[in-house]
């Protein structure tokens, strides 16, 4: 059971769970065209055991049976995101009614239940098409982004509780142009200076389309990782400041103080594109809330190869905490941290939601249950964590779960689980975990006045 329930936080404070469309639709269905993560799976050695997202938990079909789930344990929200390629299978163009009409079917089902739709329109999977021109290195992405919101948002946005424009923008440019871990698998610091400017624009754009569609409670969610310094040296404290600038703080900064951080364009700017300054008022488009997704934090030394003087002179090393099964130490300090931090340096009074927190686990279905404990002590410790930042005076209005469901976790393939339900990935069965459980009688507890 968790010691936290709903009754520990304010009336109105919203509860939800998180999904995000590749990692559990089955791209491979109703007409979706094919994305830079389809070819990056079937390159070799990109992805474990060559996984795919063609069939993923089959959520395009069992949509409604995964939806009962979130309404049963009591979730306010629910937390997904739409595929640009399900919608425009050539990423510009003629839109593909099948998927048109999935978003339809999937907001009605979510509205009969009582869930709250709160929509990320991108979560990775950029339409294989564009990727071909360049993808987000292209400054012309930034439009075509703003084409697809138009055309989806036009559709399914008038029964939006919220909606943001892009998942986790360090992991669609940092990750995936500059370490090669994610799709497009690039290590090429330019095309990363440009893909990390351009998500930022495309983000603005979105938020100035939907504004213009009449949306309101709109977004900007940020994956954020708490840097600290292995030993109290110069240098390796400098390291960490410079990983803080790059992973959290080109983001923040560019959406909520219209500058980019000097960290982190020491070593960027050369590689910039002409007149990225002009972009700002775009970029730093009014929004209602800001959405932190948080998982663990990083212990920073100085680089120790022989090219230690390249930028960004910096190296995750081995800490001491206990880890999930990614490898990721447990920090629920690292929340409060940046709920508080966010609000003081960056966000002020506009709301704050916790748009993704949870663990990956090695659960296993035994007897027909998923006894993950330390899922549970997990969640709760993070639950303390937004208490004390409320307590603080944090503007934190919301917090949830990813993941609904064990999925496709990109680069791992479907080793990683991270999901409140079991899925079995032969038959597709779903198990709710003592997680899940947990949860539900936590939620249904009356709030605090």
């Amino acid at each position: 059971m968790l010691r936290n329930t709903r009754s520990d936080f304010p009336k109105g404070f919203l509860f939800g769970t998180a999904t995000s469309a590749y990692q559990i639709e089955g791209h491979g269905f109703g007409g979706a065209g094919p994305t830079h993560w389809d070819s990056f799976a079937a390159t070799p050695g990109n992805v474990t055991r060559a996984e795919h997202g063609l069939r993923a938990c089959d959520h395009y079909h069992r949509y409604e049976e995964d939806l009962d789930l979130a309404e049963a344990a009591g979730f306010d929200c629910y937390r997904f995101s739409t595929s640009w390629a399900r919608v425009l299978p050539e990423g510009r163009g003629a839109p593909n009614p099948e998927g048109l009409d999935f978003y339809d079917r999937l907001t009605d089902a979510m509205l009969e239940r009582g869930l709250k739709p709160c929509v990320t329109l991108y979560h990775w999977e950029l339409p294989q098409a564009l990727a071909d021109m360049g993808g987000w290195r292209n400054a012309d992405i930034a439009n075509w982004f703003g084409e697809f919101t138009e055309v989806i948002m036009g559709r399914i946005g008038d029964r939006m509780y919220s909606a943001a424009p892009i998942n986790e923008p360090w992991c669609v440019a940092w990750l995936s142009h500059f370490l090669g871990h994610h799709a497009p698998g690039l290590r090429d610091i330019r095309a990363t200076a440009r893909a990390m400017h351009h998500v930022m624009l495309a983000h603005g754009t979105a938020i100035e389309t939907m504004r213009g569609l009449g949306m309101t409670n709109l977004g900007a969610v940020f994956n954020l990782e708490w840097a600290t310094p292995a030993n109290n040296s110069a240098e390796v404290r400098l390291a960490a400041d410079r990983y803080d600038a790059i992973y959290n703080g080109f983001f923040l900064g560019g959406a909520f103080r219209g500058c980019y951080p000097d960290l982190a364009l020491e070593g960027l700017e050369p590689h910039l594109p002409t007149g990225w300054q002009d972009d700002f008022d775009t970029i730093t488009a009014p929004v209602d809330w800001c959405g932190l997704n948080y998982y663990t934090r990083k212990l920073i030394d100085a680089e120790s190869n022989p090219d230690a003087n390249a930028w960004p002179n910096m190296q995750e090393i081995d800490g001491p905490l206990p880890k999930t099964q990614m490898g990721w130490e447990v920090y629920p300090q690292g929340l409060y941290d940046f709920l508080t931090r966010t609000a003081r340096e960056y966000t002020g009074n506009t709301p704050l939601i916790v748009t993704e927190n949870g663990m990956a686990n090695a659960d296993a279905l035994m007897a027909g249950a998923v006894t993950d404990d330390a899922r549970i002590a997990f969640v709760d410790d993070h639950l303390d964590a937004v208490r004390r930042a409320i307590a603080d005076g944090a503007p934190v209005h919301g917090y949830f779960l990813w993941s609904l469901l064990d999925n496709y976790e990109w680069a791992l393939g479907y080793e990683k689980r991270f999901g409140l339900v079991h899925v079995d990935f032969d038959t597709l069965k779903r198990t709710p975990k003592a997680s899940y459980h947990a949860l539900k009688s936590a939620l249904k507890t009356a709030p605090l006045d």
